[in-house]
């Protein structure tokens, strides 16, 4: 009698132990992403599910690659559109990627866009497509690649939703899968529990700010060390 009693606790405690594996692989399991649904009335197509709005609810996935395509400090006068050209803040777990190092910006409606070096250019077509593209350097495509990794979906924030929709056609343009590029938005307007404070504002107003830019996760360009492609744009 002992013995079967005996093999009946075992049974039921392997029982119970699968049970509770089972319970544990629910819970993390990652649901299911909604399918990018751009917000055709919004200026820059954010999408109506992912966004600055909801975008705490979809961190720290292992599917996902977080991407915010902000310069540390842009040249733009976006203060005169009430935007912030310092990246004062970003959101925990997205990697930094300036798009203006990316491709020629498309027309701002502000002064003072930056101009400088970059991988791509680009001629963008009057609905805010690519046109044509054209690399820089040789190794701009494999930079492309990795920082945008073709086998995760990809959610894209900037300050006003600008900058993201641009790299979005870029990707678009070059080939990524449009069932997985999202624009989560403008990173101006949230609101949530998960931002990274870039600078610090002190209680002093005579104190200078601190800009703590080495909390960013930055994907940094050496232009320099780059290859130009010979015959390729000036």
């Amino acid at each position: 009698m002992r013995r079967y009693q005996s093999v009946l606790i075992v049974m039921l405690l392997a029982l119970l132990t699968i049970g509770m594996v089972s319970a544990c692989s629910s819970q993390t399991k990652e649901k299911p992403l909604p399918p990018p649904s751009a917000d055709v009335d919004s200026p820059f197509f954010v999408d109506k599910n992912i966004n600055m709005t909801t975008i705490d609810e979809y961190l720290d996935r292992s599917d996902v690659a977080y991407r915010d395509v902000r310069m540390l400090f842009d040249p733009a006068d976006y203060a005169a559109v009430g935007g912030d050209a310092d990246l004062s803040r970003t959101i925990r777990g997205f990697k930094v990627v300036p798009f203006p190092y990316i491709a020629t910006l498309q027309p701002l409606p502000v002064k003072g866009a930056y101009q400088g070096e970059r991988l791509f250019d680009v001629d963008w077509a009057d609905n805010g497509t690519v046109a044509n593209a054209r690399a820089r350097y040789a190794e701009s495509e494999m930079i492309l690649e990795e920082l945008f990794p073709r086998d995760k979906a990809i959610f894209l924030m900037c300050g006003g939703a600008g900058y993201s929709n641009m790299i979005k056609e870029l990707l678009i343009y070059y080939g990524w899968d449009v069932n997985l590029l999202y624009n989560t938005g403008a990173n101006w307007g949230y609101a949530g529990k998960n931002a990274l404070e870039l600078i610090v504002y002190p209680e002093d107003a005579n104190d200078d700010n601190i800009y703590a830019t080495w909390r960013a996760d930055y994907a940094y360009i050496d232009f320099s060390r780059l290859h130009p492609i010979q015959g390729g744009s000036e």
